[in-house]
């Protein structure tokens, strides 16, 4: 039997997941990381990216979270995130809508939307257009 760990995802709004998992690939700031049980304690920030959950069993899922903060406890990983989505959830169509506006707003310095929130908004959507990307080329 694989050793396991506890995992929570957790936005702004909702708890996403809360189960238990055999591997956990989070977007951290300085890079990817992979976590595994009796994983060395850890708190990075994540940028917007998929979460690679290996779940008992093996069984994969993939979560888009829009950044946020990781930190590892012995037998425990928690992700908090302002957004978190299952990628099968992911609406392309909107993410690209989504980068189009804030692509807008970076070149019209007449808009409401400050410069670094239109960067963190494109950052934000490229990250949602890759992952669905990445899901449709699985299928």
């Amino acid at each position: 039997m694989a050793m396991t760990m506890h995992l929570d995802i957790v936005s702004a709004e909702h708890e996403l997941y809360s189960g238990l998992a055999e591997v956990v690939v989070a977007p951290a700031v300085g890079g990817e990381v992979g976590i595994y049980p009796r994983h060395t304690q850890l708190i990075s920030p994540l940028k917007p990216g998929e979460v690679r959950i290996t779940k008992q069993g093996g069984e994969e899922e993939s979560i888009y979270v829009s950044g946020g903060i990781l930190e590892v406890q012995p037998g425990t990983v928690t992700i908090l995130s302002d957004t978190a989505v299952r990628a099968s959830d992911l609406d392309e169509a909107a993410a690209m809508e989504a980068k189009k506006r804030a692509e807008q707003a970076l070149e019209d310095k007449s808009s409401d939307m400050s410069e670094a929130d239109a960067l963190a908004a494109i950052a934000q959507a490229a990250a949602q257009i890759e992952l669905i990307k990445k899901i449709k080329k699985k299928a």
